[in-house]
C-alpha cells in the first residue's frame, strides 16, 4: 500500500490547480521543497527482500494495477487543465503554475511509469507505457532507451549519460537532441534487419511521428491555440524531467573500455542508487536504479540495494533540484566519482 503515495503528486497538483492561484504551483512545491526536507528527516532503507517475499510481491498483481492507474490520471490531469484554462478565468501567473505542476505530473507519473512498463514483454502493457510518453512527445524514448541506453550507458556512445564536470544545461541539449536521433538510427537497423518498409505497422518511430502530431493537432482543432501551447510546454517540462533525472543517475560514471574495443558488461557500479524511502516509493523504486541496469527485466518492487553501488548523498527530488545549481552539483558530486572513472 506504500505505493499509494506514488499518488501524492498528482493529487497535490491537480488539487493545487483546482483551488488556483498561487495554489497552481503545488505540484512544484511538493516535488521540490516539501519531498526533499522530508527526505533529509526520514532514514534511509538498504535491506532488501527474502526470496519468499519476493516470490510474493511477483505474483502480486496489485503492484501492476497501481502502474496501470496512472494511464487515467494522467490523462484526467490534462483534461482537467484543458477545461480550467479554456472555460474560467486564468491569470497568467496561474497558467505557468498549471504548466509546471502538469510537466511535474508527467515526469513523475507518465514517462517515469511509461519507463518502467517498457521493459514489460506483455503487449497490453508495452502499450499502456506508450500512451503515457505522448503526452511529453517523448514517444521515441521506448526505442532508444530499450535498443540503445541500456546497451551503451556510461559509453561515449550513450546521449543519456552525463559526462564529468558536464553541466545540466550542456546535458540537456546533448540528450534530447541525441535521442531522438539515435531513435532513427536504431528504427532503421530494425527495419533492415527485418526487411521491413518505411511504412510498415512495426515501423514505431513512423507511428510514433504521426500519434505526437496528431495529439497536438487535435488539442489545436478541438481546444485552440492556447490549450496548444499549453501541452506542448507542459510537455516539454515533462520530458526535461526525464532528462534530469537521467542527469544524476549517471552523471560521470564510465565503464572501462576492454583490450577488444568493447566496453565491460554493464554492472551494479555504472549507475547512482539512493535509499532514501520516499523518493523511491514516489518514483517506483526508480532510485534502485543500479540494480533496474544490472537486470533491466526486473519488476519495480522487487529491485534491491547493492554495497558496490555508487550512493547518492541525497535522494532523487533533491539531487534534481542540486543539479540546476552547477557549481554546487559538482562540489558535491565530482568528490564521490570513482578516481578510475574520472
Amino acid at each position: 500500500m506504500k505505493y499509494l503515495w506514488a499518488y501524492s503528486i498528482p493529487v497535490i497538483g491537480v488539487l493545487g490547480i483546482y483551488l488556483g492561484g498561487f495554489w497552481s504551483f503545488s505540484a512544484l512545491l511538493f516535488a521540490f521543497v516539501v519531498i526533499p526536507f522530508l527526505e533529509l528527516l526520514l532514514p534511509k532503507d538498504e535491506k532488501n527482500y527474502d526470496q519468499e517475499t519476493v516470490s510474493k510481491r511477483l505474483k502480486n498483481k496489485f503492484f501492476d494495477v497501481l502502474l496501470y492507474l496512472n494511464v487515467p490520471i494522467v490523462y484526467g490531469a490534462i483534461f482537467f487543465c484543458l477545461y480550467k484554462i479554456t472555460q474560467t478565468e486564468v491569470s497568467k501567473t496561474e497558467i505557468i503554475g498549471m504548466t509546471l505542476s502538469l510537466g511535474i505530473i508527467l515526469g513523475a507519473n507518465g514517462i517515469n511509469v511509461a519507463h518502467e512498463l517498457g521493459h514489460r514483454t506483455n503487449l497490453f502493457e508495452r502499450i499502456l507505457g506508450k500512451l503515457l510518453l505522448i503526452p511529453s512527445h517523448y514517444t521515441h524514448f521506448f526505442i532508444e532507451h530499450n535498443h540503445g541506453h541500456h546497451l551503451h550507458v556510461s559509453t561515449p556512445d550513450d546521449p543519456s549519460t552525463a559526462k564529468y564536470n558536464q553541466n545540466l544545461y550542456a546535458f540537456w541539449f546533448q540528450t534530447v537532441t541525441g535521442t531522438y536521433k539515435k531513435a532513427w538510427e536504431i528504427q532503421k537497423k530494425l527495419n533492415a534487419s527485418d526487411n521491413r518498409s518505411f511504412f510498415n505497422l512495426k515501423n514505431d518511430m513512423f507511428w510514433f511521428t504521426i500519434i505526437q502530431i496528431s495529439y497536438l493537432v487535435l488539442i489545436y482543432s478541438f481546444i485552440g491555440f492556447k490549450g496548444f501551447i499549453f501541452v506542448l510546454c507542459a510537455g516539454i517540462i515533462g520530458f526535461l524531467l526525464l532528462e534530469t533525472i537521467n542527469y544524476i543517475e549517471h552523471y560521470g560514471l564510465k565503464r572501462n573500455q576492454l583490450a577488444s574495443g568493447r566496453f565491460e558488461r554493464v554492472s551494479e557500479k555504472h549507475s547512482w542508487n539512493s535509499n532514501h524511502v520516499l523518493g523511491r516509493i514516489i518514483l517506483y523504486e526508480l532510485t534502485r536504479h543500479s540494480d533496474h541496469h544490472f537486470k533491466s527485466q526486473k519488476k519495480y518492487q522487487i529491485l534491491e540495494y547493492h554495497d558496490i553501488s555508487p550512493q547518492m548523498p541525497y535522494g532523487y527530488p533533491t539531487s534534481i533540484v542540486l543539479s540546476f545549481f552547477p557549481p554546487l552539483w559538482f562540489a558535491i558530486m565530482n568528490k564521490r566519482i570513482p578516481e578510475e572513472m574520472k
